[in-house]
């Protein structure tokens, strides 16, 4: 078996963090959580959950993810896949296994888990994340003959080609930025529907008006950027 390692950024996921640790799969080597200035006890609670605990002072979900990329470059042992899904248990982690498998058989570089309508609860998801979704990836398909369906957080790509991605992006346009980067150096990708669930707590993206007025122009930016250059 390949060794996977999953980055879980958290920002005050005290209730729901616990939960998403104990449901991701046996097949994980590590699981990383990256706490983003939490000023609860996410940290305490991932740590007795058995996960590998960082702390990232500056707020933003993309320093999240680099730091957790930053501890795994320092390991001696490097992964062969890294994983990244959301700490407020919206994702079903035990999806993980569906996720890795066109990874791990086909020899894909890159899958999303795509929240599908059929198999989203009721409210999970808002509009303007659904609007947002719609219109991020329309312009991808316009632009880069892309068929991505969704932005979705829960996804896996092999490590060596999240290295040569060189993500840059600190905050919201972590997701589009990763996608847009795959179709620009023509990586194998794939889609796999995946269940998703109303969220514990409040997102505190979508959930705030600031917050997805910034998230949709961080996402807008980043395919303009790509699209001209």
């Amino acid at each position: 078996m390949p060794i996977i390692k999953v980055i879980i950024p958290a920002y005050n996921e005290e209730d729901s963090i616990s939960l998403v640790i104990k449901d991701i799969p046996s097949i994980v080597d590590e699981i990383i959580v990256v706490s983003n200035n939490s000023t609860d006890n996410t940290e305490a609670n991932a740590r007795k959950a058995g996960a590998t605990v960082l702390t990232e002072s500056q707020k933003g979900y993309g320093y999240a993810c680099l730091k957790g990329m930053n501890y795994i470059s320092e390991q001696k042992n490097k992964p062969d896949i890294i994983a990244f899904l959301d700490g407020d248990y919206s994702d079903y982690p035990e999806d993980l296994t569906k996720i890795v498998k066109p990874i791990i058989e086909e020899d894909i570089d890159f899958v999303v888990g795509a929240r599908v309508k059929e198999l989203r609860e009721t409210g999970s998801m808002t509009f303007p994340q659904i609007f947002g979704n719609w219109l991020a990836t329309r312009l991808m398909r316009l632009f880069f003959n892309s068929k991505f369906t969704d932005l979705g957080p829960f996804r896996a790509i092999k490590y060596d080609k999240l290295l040569a991605l060189n993500m840059e992006d600190k905050t919201y346009g972590w997701t589009v930025e990763m996608q847009l980067k795959v179709l620009k150096q023509k990586m194998s990708y794939k889609e796999v529907p995946v269940r998703y669930k109303n969220r514990i707590g409040v997102s505190k993206v979508s959930g705030t008006v600031k917050g997805a007025i910034f998230a949709g122009v961080k996402i807008l930016t980043w395919i303009f950027k790509y699209s001209f250059k």
